[in-house]
């Protein structure tokens, strides 16, 4: 048997692509972090997995044309926020262009300056330690410098492009 070096191209479209992935339930995140002039940066993910507990590393990624790319490459900060059950309209609202993502959001200066979302179920502040390109997005992987947990808090959980909530087997 030769192995190649290459992939296969795919064999199937980016919609089925898609939706295949929306298959895996996931939480939901919010990324924030302080632009260098100050100003706040926030987005929904559900990018985000652990890496290391030691040391304490942990995982995202951002597509290459997001508007806060630039912010958050060069910034030295940010927080992972996870999102609790009540939070889905947070989720939406920082999912959403062209608005006031940050307009009567309830936060607090998190390490670096990064916001670390009040009310979420735990929250990451971490230094912006490395970061991969890979494909169309970037891989951001963040030493955490800080975390904080609510064990009362039930998650937001996505799933074939829906919001859930959990429900103990």
């Amino acid at each position: 048997m030769t192995t190649s070096r290459r992939a296969q191209p795919p064999s199937f479209s980016p919609g089925e692509f898609r939706k295949a992935l929306g298959m895996f339930a996931t939480g939901v995140t919010i990324v924030t972090a302080r632009a260098a002039d100050g100003s706040l940066v926030g987005l929904t993910a559900n990018s985000f997995n652990s890496v290391s507990l030691a040391p304490p590393l942990v995982l995202w990624s951002l597509a290459r044309a997001a508007a806060s790319m630039s912010a958050l490459r060069a910034g030295s900060h940010y927080a992972v926020n996870i999102l609790a059950a009540n939070q889905k309209t947070l989720a939406e609202r920082f999912a959403t262009k062209n608005i006031d993502r940050w307009a009567d959001v309830a936060y607090t200066d998190g390490l670096g300056g990064a916001p670390v979302l009040q009310g979420a179920a735990a929250s990451f502040e971490c230094f912006n330690r490395s970061r991969y390109d890979e494909g169309d997005h970037v891989i951001f992987v963040g030493e955490v410098e800080r975390c904080t947990h609510d064990p009362d808090a039930s998650p937001l959980l996505f799933h074939g492009g829906r919001f859930y909530t959990e429900h103990p087997l």
